[in-house]
This record gives structure tokens, sequence and C-alpha cells, in this order.
């Protein structure tokens, strides 16, 4: 795992505000801590694939790291701010990916970048089926993510598909097809409003509704792959399977066919 993932992991803790700084270079302490809080995610990542996160032990990973668990915890103060560190480092990992993915793709082809989209999530939840598991798998009993930290890494993926879903809004490119959708009941109406004023977002109500279909379906699709609920022998081809999915999404969610020269 490249270290400027670890250290962005500890920059979005706020573990060592002062050493994120731009204006000035770390001293040699703030960069011997940063290494530290490095090691210890990435022996958090390895614990975690081996023994799921509900067995994650601080005090394992102070013991691979070869100091007493004291120690650890000066840099790491529970198992929960442990669990906390990992979520943000996996759910900006695949916010970067899912980022190059779709700035890889023309602006104007919004059918290729909604797949570019899908593709990058499933490519690396299959990479990291253990850190997948953690963001969209069974809770972790006794843990409370906290919102004020986590909810700007975990909406990285659903504002990028927004993104798209607006951008070929305002181009001209977005429609609905088939059967019209029902009317957005009153509440839900108003968190839509709510949603397009926090985003700036032009995306009317059946238009976005539809997206955030679009958007648990995906999750749903992969999902089903990486927990082994297809069977082992029921597709012999699930990247085929996945992208007949994904095409059947962009044409529920009113986005054009991906543009086949690019």
């Amino acid at each position: 795992m490249p270290e400027h993932r670890d250290n962005a992991a500890v920059d979005a803790a706020g573990d060592d505000a002062t050493a994120a700084s731009a204006d000035r270079p770390r001293t040699p302490r703030e960069r011997a801590r940063a290494r530290t809080v490095a090691d210890i995610l990435r022996l958090g990542r390895q614990h975690l694939a081996l023994h799921g996160a509900a067995a994650l032990s601080l005090r394992a990973v102070a013991r691979d790291l070869g100091v007493v668990s004291s120690a650890v915890y000066r840099y790491v103060e529970s198992r929960e701010e442990l669990l906390t560190l990992l979520l943000i480092d996996a759910y900006n990992e695949l916010g970067d990916e899912v980022d190059a993915a779709v700035g890889a793709v023309p602006e104007g082809d919004f059918g290729g970048r909604f797949a570019a989209l899908g593709r990058a999530v499933r490519g690396w939840a299959l990479r990291e089926p253990s850190r997948y598991a953690l963001l969209f798998g069974s809770p972790v009993p006794g843990y409370r993510a906290p919102a004020e930290r986590t909810t700007g890494p975990g909406t990285r993926v659903v504002v990028a598909l927004m993104a798209i879903l607006d951008g070929a809004f305002r181009a001209g490119q977005l429609s609905a097809t088939g059967r019209p959708g029902p009317g957005a009941a009153a509440g839900l109406a108003g968190d839509l409003v709510r949603i397009r004023d926090e985003f700036g977002l032009a995306v009317p109500d059946d238009l976005m509704a539809r997206g955030i279909l679009a958007w648990t379906s995906l999750f749903g699709a992969v999902s089903f792959e990486i927990f082994g609920q297809y069977g082992e022998a029921t597709f012999t081809t699930p990247g085929e399977l996945f992208d007949h999915h994904l095409a059947v999404l962009a044409g529920l969610a009113g986005l054009p066919a991906a543009d086949p020269a690019a």
C-alpha cells in the first residue's frame, strides 16, 4: 500500500494537523509519528484481512509492531479509533480510484464515465475484499463510525455519481425512459431539495431518485459478488454480468450509452 494513503488517513483523522500543514516542513518528531501511524494502519489492514473487523485488536497490532500496547495508545487511542482510521483510509482510497477512472474518460461521455465509476468500485472491491466488507458489510459489533469524520470520505463515490448525472442533465443528455416513476412523496421531495441545494445540482426529482437507485444497485451487485451470494458456479463470467448490470443501470438512470470510440 502506498505510504501516501496512510498519511492521508492520518491527516483526515486529525491526529496530526500541525504535521499536515503545508506552510512548513515536518519536524523529525512529526515525521516519526506519521511513520508509526502508517505502520499501525498497515498492520491494521493485515489483521483486518486475516481476522475480520470484529476481531481487530490494538494489542495484537502492538505485538506485531514490536512494542507494548501502552506505546501504541500514544498514537491510536483505542480500537474504535483504529477502525475509524481504517474506514477513512479505505473510503479515500476507493474515492481516489473512482475519481481517477472517471477523470480518464472524456467529459462529455457521461455513459462512459458511469461505466468507469462502476468498474473502479468493483475492481477495488475485488482487490480489497476485507476493506470493502469493513465499509459495506455487516456493522462491527459495538462500533459506531463518527459521522463528522467519515461522512465526507464515505460519500465520495455517490457525489461523483451525482456529478455525472448532473453534468448529463445540464448537457441535455439525461432523460427518463420507460414507464414514468411515481411522484416523490412530501418527505422524499424535501430530502431531494436539500441534497440538490447542498451539492448545487439541477437534476429534477425523478431523475435524482433514479440515480440513487442506480447507486444502491451498483453496490448491491458488487456486494453480491464479493460476499459470494451468487454461488461458486452460477456465473462463469461475473465481469460480463457486471457490465450488463452497468448498462441496464445507466439506462435506468437516463444516461446515454457509453461512447464506443472512447
